[in-house]
């Protein structure tokens, strides 16, 4: 039984990662072939991809009603993002890093955090509160659109808080629907898709999104055996097993730039996805159930996530480059948590 389990588990994780690299890729080309602009699939399809499967699980999660897998997704996949990821390639590579990296997408990232830390004071993440941080979520994309092209200027996150309480990002998404930006950098449109390379690339998509739902669904239903097999709370496997999983892609995206010598790429996906995984995930299950704190163990790792948060804002700051012992020092701060997840909350099922 427990075999065929981890066999599920193992079926489940491939179908989900590689289910989403086919449906990003597909889309890609599609948006290409549509005369899409590079900068608007950057900032949408190539921006989200990484975090599709986090997304599917945790929509699967939500349907389930399993609130406790959902936040240990996100809480779990943040935690890794930042201590395993950045740890494993910091052991290998010098990343550099820059100031806007820090002032504009890092605090953006650190209040994302600190702002779902106080959504569940109240011991539940409401529909509302799910709608808000999904509208966060959207400004912030569009926030990125209308600064990109005054590359010369600095911007903070307090321009981006002016930004979204004047409702700026309205503004903004007439720009991108009626006038799309291309750049310099934008490769002329390519032709139009034929009839039948497009229903043949639709019908990868449709593919690809099936293999991402039956793969969640497989990874959730195995996630909940393993919960019950050990006597943990749902919440610690999807802290540990799930989101090691799920951050699968956001690994591999690391090691390929830090490889190229891309530490902006590296540092900044890794941003990107944990302001992703709060902002979106946590915005989408919100507002399908909402999200319920049922166990101390989220609660305190909610804590260690924000504390990870802050170090990791520290380290990027620190002579702007990451450095082989801060990379040391993440990991042995996620072990640490590991054996901590587990070992504090065995038995409590």
């Amino acid at each position: 039984m427990i075999i065929t389990e981890i066999a599920l588990f193992s079926v489940g994780l491939l179908l989900l990662v590689k289910g989403s690299d086919i449906f990003v890729a597909t889309a890609v080309k599609i948006a290409k072939q549509l005369g899409v602009s590079e900068f608007v699939i950057g900032l949408t399809l190539v921006a989200l991809g990484t975090s599709i499967p986090e997304v599917g699980t945790s929509i699967v999660a939500s349907l389930k009603h399993q609130g406790g897998i959902v936040l240990g997704n996100v809480i779990g996949s943040n935690i890794a993002n930042i201590n395993l990821i950045m740890g494993i390639i910091a052991l290998s590579f010098i990343l550099k890093t820059n100031r806007q990296m820090l002032v504009r997408d890092g605090y953006i990232m650190l209040s994302a955090v600190v702002l779902f830390a106080l959504f569940m004071v109240n011991g539940v993440i409401s529909r509302i509160e799910g709608f808000v941080l999904l509208l966060l979520y959207g400004a912030y994309v569009l926030f990125i659109v209308e600064t990109r092209a005054k590359r010369d200027k600095l911007y903070h996150f307090t321009d981006f808080v002016v930004y979204f309480f004047k409702f700026s990002y309205i503004r903004t998404t007439g720009k991108v629907l009626f006038q799309d930006t291309p750049d310099e950098s934008t490769p002329p449109a390519e032709k139009p898709l034929s009839k039948s390379l497009l229903i043949k690339n639709l019908g990868i998509i449709l593919l690809s999104t099936v293999a991402i739902w039956f793969g969640a669904n497989l990874l959730v239903e195995s996630a909940l055996f393993f919960a019950n097999l050990l006597k943990i709370p749902d919440s610690v496997i999807g802290l540990s097993l799930v989101a090691l999983g799920t951050s699968l892609p956001e690994l591999g995206v690391a090691l390929s730039a830090a490889r190229k010598g891309l530490g902006n790429i590296v540092a900044g996906n890794i941003i990107g996805s944990n302001i992703a995984n709060i902002f979106l995930i946590v915005g989408i299950t919100g507002m399908i159930t909402p999200l319920t704190i049922t166990t101390s163990g989220i609660v305190i790792s909610t804590g260690f996530m924000i504390l990870m948060t802050g170090l990791f804002l520290l380290f990027i700051r620190s002579r702007w480059q990451l450095e082989r012992m801060e990379g040391i020092l993440l990991l042995t701060l996620y072990v640490m948590f590991l054996c901590y997840v587990f070992f504090s909350n065995r038995g409590t099922v």
